[in-house]
């Protein structure tokens, strides 16, 4: 075993990889056990060679890196523990006799789910009924993570999901809230996902198969112990879904990859029925359903609607030629989701950067738009319960407010104020000032940029900056408030949320330009966003640490690539860096659905040759990189454990004089890491001390 004080040295098995073609050397597969599938659901199985290397990168993490700020790591966990309300609630959300609401206790790491009278919702002095307590569930448990959970429409049953091991497999039970015990039903290896059926007698459930992927509905009637198939997805690129209607009429089952979308519906009255086919796949066009009134409205990006438009079908004919256009496409103006009640729709939009909440009128078809002041903001739809009510909900934040909860009258537009985040520790939003700038890109754009800093901290180049960057899969970061981040604006340290091309900032275009042949873009723009930073005096070249998790780790490991004199510290998240082999291997779960997003290098040559110019792993070379700090889990589905292993190896062998890397894997968690709420507040202690190290700060 190497000492602790010095980092492993990796030993190389080169391995030849031939494909298209094209020629590779991969010299440090032998991190990926070939028995990965038993390592996800137990870890104990994990070659012994692999764990001991693990192991000793461990130790030298702890030695070099998280002993020496040990003293800074616990002042940060327990500022950020001090932020957060321990016995804090959810809002209840009330359904016929009941509202239903989660809370914690007072050092609790998990929800608690309970309800208590809908006379008394809003009254924390009413009788409560707990109907599912997640401390007791997890007590004793290395990770506990609970998924989906749902009473029934009686009010007498619980469904609810949990993973025990961080790999995203869920075992599905039902609880007796008579009794508070649970029936004799426990369904493994599901995704989590579910539905009840309309009597209370049966639930729909979406199986993972051996590979990980959600591939298929099955149908459990209540005291029965067979499972009846439903609906079977024979492309391994696609993944299966399960949705209710805010109705409650339908029961949807979709199936999808990043690019083409199909739906199901099947009535929640009639269990067992087959699925009825809404509009059949075609290559490129997405689309989602909503049921409303006697129709279906779906979102949808057929005929060129890049941005999506909105259009209506009768239920019983509800394929393409039948679709009517409600609402246009409208360019620039992207369409993110919809609500339905029974006299109401409500949607979310984006332009520039921004989004905002529509009221439509069922049967007026009259429109107007919930208003707010701030210049950089998120919003949320929360959907809710019932459907016969004129109050919608809907939550706000922005980076210096903390989050609120609304209830929203749709017809007479008043809004009353249910729950504003409570900071024990204090927050005065005057201390810190949000803004939102455009950066130019290399090629003329303009890149969002969300900037938060202490109002105290000087523009003349000398504060440190924390670059945080995604820009994947069209995923767009929200301008939210986290409590987590003061601990470095109050340091001096400026936050600035990158939204480059490959998310949707700015609509669709701006995500279909950072993927595929143009996936560089979204590394330039994150890049031109972190220079233009410099030149405007928020920090200095030498002074940014970058932040990003999973793909935001592939942007990461590319930015690391690109500019390495921009930075003095990357920390990188469980990061996707392995690209070229991971789209070359078809049994991990996420690969053949991925290939839309960044190309499948198995069958073209092009993508090969695309992928291999940009794959942190395969551009690793003797370069100034700056510090890194590098995370994975061990039960991984998404980027596997080897992905950062053998970034970081590579990493010391190819460039042993910079760095130094430290590479950190959780040996009991998977992709989001530990799963009790302090305990992830550990792992981000880690991050962040190394990030004020990185620049300098001790303290």
């Amino acid at each position: 075993m190497v000492s602790t004080l010095m980092p492993p040295t990796a030993k190389r098995d080169p391995v030849e990889i031939e494909q298209v073609g094209r020629r590779r050397i991969d010299p440090y597969h032998w991190l990926k056990d070939e028995n990965w599938q038993q390592v996800m659901q137990d870890p104990s199985v994990l070659r012994a060679d692999v764990r001991e290397y693990l192991e000793a990168e461990n130790a030298y993490t702890k030695a070099a890196l998280e002993d020496p700020t040990k003293a800074l790591r616990e002042t940060l966990f327990k500022e950020m523990r001090g932020r957060i309300k321990e016995d804090d609630s959810s809002v209840p959300d009330t359904d016929g006799p009941f509202a239903y609401y989660t809370r914690y206790r007072q050092g609790g790491e998990y929800p608690v789910f309970a309800r208590r009278p809908s006379a008394r919702a809003f009254d924390e002095d009413a009788p409560e009924t707990i109907l599912l307590d997640g401390d007791k569930e997890g007590d004793g448990q290395a990770f506990y993570k609970i998924g989906g959970v749902e009473h029934s429409r009686d009010h007498k049953l619980l469904a609810y999901a949990y993973d025990d091991q961080g790999s995203e497999y869920y075992t599905l039970k039902v609880r007796d809230l008579v009794t508070g015990k649970d029936t004799g039903l426990a369904i493994e290896n599901t995704h989590g996902d579910f539905a009840w059926t309309a009597g209370s007698d049966g639930l729909y459930w979406v199986k993972r198969d051996t590979n990980g992927r959600p591939s298929a509905v099955f149908y459990r009637a209540l005291g029965n112990d067979e499972d009846e198939l439903v609906y079977e997805e024979a492309d391994p690129g696609f993944f299966v879904g399960l949705d209710t209607s805010e109705s409650g009429d339908f029961i949807f089952i979709s199936t999808h990859n990043h690019t083409t979308s199909e739906w199901w519906y099947i009535r929640a009255d009639a269990p067992g029925t087959e699925p009825v086919l809404i509009a059949p796949r075609e290559a490129g066009i997405e689309y989602s359903v909503t049921h409303h009134d006697e129709q279906f409205f779906i979102l949808t990006n057929a005929d060129g609607a890049v941005d999506f438009k909105l259009v209506t079908t009768a239920i019983d004919t509800p394929g393409r030629d039948a679709w009517q256009d409600l609402l246009p496409h409208r360019p620039g103006v992207l369409l993110l989701g919809l609500d339905a009640y029974k006299d109401f729709l409500v949607r979310m939009e984006r332009e520039n950067g921004l989004p905002r909440l529509v009221v439509r009128a069922r049967i007026s078809g009259d429109e107007h738009e919930i208003s707010f002041d701030e210049s950089a903001y998120d919003l949320g739809l929360s959907g809710g319960l019932e459907y016969d009510t004129p109050t919608m909900r809907f939550g706000y934040a922005s980076p210096t407010t903390p989050d609120q909860v609304f209830d929203y009258h749709m017809q007479t537009r008043e809004r009353t104020l249910r729950k504003t985040r409570e900071v024990p520790s204090g927050h005065n939003a005057n201390d810190y000032v949000a803004s939102r700038l455009m950066a130019p890109a290399h090629d003329g754009e303009q890149i969002p940029v969300t900037v938060l800093r202490h109002r105290d901290t000087p523009l003349d180049g000398s504060a440190p900056l924390l670059l945080y960057g995604y820009g994947s899969y069209g995923m767009t970061i929200p301008a939210d408030f986290r409590t987590s981040r003061l601990s470095l604006v109050d340091r001096g340290m400026v936050y600035a949320i990158v939204h480059p091309r490959g998310s949707m900032a700015k609509g669709y275009q701006w995500y279909l330009d950072g993927k595929l042949d143009k996936k560089t873009n979204t590394f330039r723009d994150y890049l031109s966003a972190g220079r233009h930073l410099v030149a405007e005096g928020y920090t200095s070249e030498g002074r940014v640490v970058g932040l990003g998790g999973s793909a935001g780790g592939l942007l990461m490991g590319a930015a690391a690539n690109m500019d390495p004199d921009l930075f003095a510290g990357i920390v990188a998240a469980v990061p996707f860096v392995d690209v070229l082999n991971t789209m070359s291997d078809e049994s991990l779960p996420l690969t053949p659905p991925e290939w839309p997003e960044w190309g499948n290098p198995l069958k073209s040559a092009g993508d090969y040759d695309t992928i291999q110019t940009y794959s942190p792993y395969d551009q690793v070379e003797a370069k100034p990189y700056p510090q890194m700090l590098i995370t994975g889990g061990l039960s991984d589905p998404r980027v596997t454990y080897w992905e950062p292993a053998k970034w970081a190896a590579k990493l010391r062998h190819e460039a042993p004089d910079a760095g130094p890397y430290y590479l950190r894997i959780n040996m009991e968690a998977g992709h989001g890491g530990a799963s009790g709420r302090f305990e992830g507040l550990k792992e981000t202690a880690v991050e962040f001390a190394f990030a004020l190290r990185a620049v300098g700060i001790d303290s």
